[in-house]
């Protein structure tokens, strides 16, 4: 796993061994970051079912001022903290252990991404319900393809869907 592109380029990041969590491959990474350009200098970047948090960190490699990481998973929030340290990065940041509900509208945020397990289907919807009570400007979902997410959860409005292989990324504005 490695970051793509930024101030961090070509740095490679630590990862959970084992098939606990599912990264986001590199190509489906640049893709986002290429629709999301405009819009990743100096936000604040919510990276919710963080994984290995490279898609914060690549975030932050971009322009982003911010980023919050939100992880269920013990063993990989550490290794996002880990990462954060080894680039510098841990000033800019906040690592959140435990359930994403517990912190998704507690935190404000310019972008949103979310990455559920794909088997946790129902994640997406409270997700996406909670975040459209109170929408940020943009949010976006990676799911598989063959998971269909509404055009609509409160006043998140889907504006764009990209697939690349099994995975989807839906793009949700108010």
């Amino acid at each position: 796993m490695r970051i793509i592109a930024g101030e961090f380029r070509s740095r490679r990041l630590k990862t959970l061994p084992g098939l606990d969590t599912r990264p986001t491959p590199d190509r489906l990474r640049e893709t986002l970051f290429n629709i999301i350009a405009p819009e990743i200098e100096d936000c604040t970047f919510l990276d919710a079912y963080a994984g290995s948090g490279a898609v914060g960190i690549e975030a932050l490699s971009r322009g982003a001022a911010q980023a919050v990481f939100i992880e269920r998973n013990k063993p990989a929030a550490d290794i996002i903290r880990e990462n954060l340290v080894l680039l510098g990065l841990t000033k800019r940041t906040e690592v959140l252990q435990g359930r994403v509900l517990q912190y998704l509208s507690k935190r404000k945020a310019d972008v949103v991404f979310l990455d559920p397990p794909y088997s946790l289907e129902l994640e997406y919807t409270e997700s996406l319900n909670q975040l459209g009570i109170d929408p940020p400007p943009l949010t976006i979902a990676q799911h598989a393809v063959r998971y269909i997410l509404q055009d609509q959860y409160g006043c998140l409005r889907r504006t764009r869907i990209v697939k690349q292989g099994d995975n989807s990324l839906s793009f949700f504005r108010p």
